[in-house]
């Protein structure tokens, strides 16, 4: 897994590309935990380039939509490649999360 950040307007994006997974979901976390403490944050998971996410990082995504969320600020994921998309839908988060 690689993470990159940049800005879109005022919104950062966390382009991310591989595999997330057990080994390295903590790593994500740890890069976005910082958004977590600030007031209506708008993050937004570029996953063009993940091709895999695993329970570990679904964890990080419900996580981050709550914190986010929950300081009154955004999160959303875009661009799901359909074997992430389908592990997403599968696991109901595509009814929590706002996707792109």
């Amino acid at each position: 897994m690689n993470i990159q950040f940049a800005k879109e307007n005022e919104t950062d994006i966390a382009v991310i590309s591989g595999r997330v997974d057990t080994t390295n979901a903590a790593e994500l976390e740890k890069a976005v935990a910082p958004f977590w403490e600030k007031e209506k944050a708008s993050l937004i998971f570029e996953c063009k380039d993940m091709d895999y996410i695993s329970s570990s990082g679904l964890r990080v995504l419900l996580k981050t939509h709550k914190m986010l969320t929950g300081k009154g600020g955004t999160f959303a994921v875009r661009n799901l490649v359909r074997e992430v998309r389908n592990i997403i839908d599968l696991t109901g988060f595509s009814k929590i999360l706002t996707i792109y």
